[in-house]
């Protein structure tokens, strides 16, 4: 101060009471601006080492996984294709079926053929029906050398595979074998379209397809032949190529499975329908009439050295009588 008296210099803040050393303690040494920025990085590159080591050990883990899943199971199923085509084909068996997208046509001569395939392409069918609960037969034949495992799904309203009661069902064929399966209408559709798709069990996207168009038909019938059902028959069978008449009367047959016959006609029997005198009264015709193609798969094919083991066989068929308790 300017009375000659000494100025006293604080170093403290005006308003702290606690010496200078404690509130402004020394730096120790290496604790400066940087050490903060450097073990931040450190702890950087020690985190990336685990994440990258973490990573190699699942990568490892999920590689033996799937080895010992190989070595358990086999690899990956592969769906056989035959020509560009997987190796299976589905029908409706009434003979009202043409191209799916017409883009082929039917050959001149069927038994004449030159392939594996029974059909050059998918399939789309008429189904006239005789009101709600009427049936129809749906094939599946395997047309390869090996067995395979399909699951059947039907994509539109009103129709269901009758055995299951549900929209889908599960079929297994030998190499070269044909399966049937019914199908009942649950609803009395006027017109509609459903699609039947037979998908490979264990192959994504392995897929064939039966378009089915669906139409009431002018007389509406009370009974409806279901598998199992026994009742008594009038056939008349052609060659299909031909055109040659091979044989007409009258027959009694369970409807589906019926191992007296070829393996087409008792599932021909599908879908015919009566009212509910059940053909008993006299003079009195009230059963359906409906026309079926047989391919040999399902006809004579089985049976070497028939004289028509190669044909294909168209039949008409009226129900009589039945079901026959």
């Amino acid at each position: 101060m300017a009375d000659g008296r000494h100025t006293v210099t604080v170093t403290r803040s005006w308003i702290s009471d606690t010496p200078d050393e404690v509130e402004h303690p020394p730096i120790p040494l290496g604790i400066n601006e940087m050490a903060v920025p450097r073990a931040t990085l450190m702890l950087s590159i020690g985190t990336a080492l685990v994440l990258l080591l973490s990573g190699i050990w699942v990568g490892l883990a999920a590689w033996n996984f799937t080895t010992d899943l190989e070595a358990s199971f086999g690899p990956p199923a592969e769906a056989l294709e035959i020509d560009g085509r997987y190796a299976w084909e589905v029908d409706l068996l009434f003979d009202t079926c043409m191209a799916r997208e017409g883009d082929w046509q039917w050959p001149e001569n069927l038994s004449g053929q030159d392939d594996v395939f029974l059909y050059p392409g998918e399939l789309r069918c008429d189904w006239e029906h005789q009101g709600d609960g009427d049936r129809a037969t749906v094939v599946v034949h395997n047309r390869g050398n090996e067995s395979v495992d399909l699951v059947l799904e039907i994509i539109g309203s009103g129709v269901i595979f009758s055995a299951e009661d549900d929209i889908s069902d599960v079929i297994s064929l030998e190499a070269n074998e044909s399966g049937f399966r019914e199908i009942e209408l649950t609803e009395d559709l006027t017109e509609g379209e459903f699609t039947v798709v037979a998908s490979h069990l264990s192959v994504v996207n392995a897929e064939v397809y039966l378009d089915v168009a669906v139409f009431k038909g002018s007389e509406e019938r009370e009974l409806h032949i279901n598998d199992n059902d026994q009742i008594e028959v009038h056939y008349v069978v052609w060659d299909a190529d031909t055109g040659e008449q091979l044989d007409e009367g009258d027959l009694v047959v369970t409807a589906g499975d019926d191992p007296s016959y070829i393996d087409g006609f008792g599932w021909s029997a599908i879908g015919l329908d009566i009212d509910s005198d059940r053909g008993l009264l006299p003079g009195i015709t009230t059963g359906t009439t409906h026309t079926t193609l047989l391919p040999p798969t399902i006809a004579y094919g089985n049976n070497d050295g028939h004289e028509l083991e190669h044909s294909w066989l168209r039949f008409e068929l009226t129900i009589n009588r039945g079901p026959i308790a």
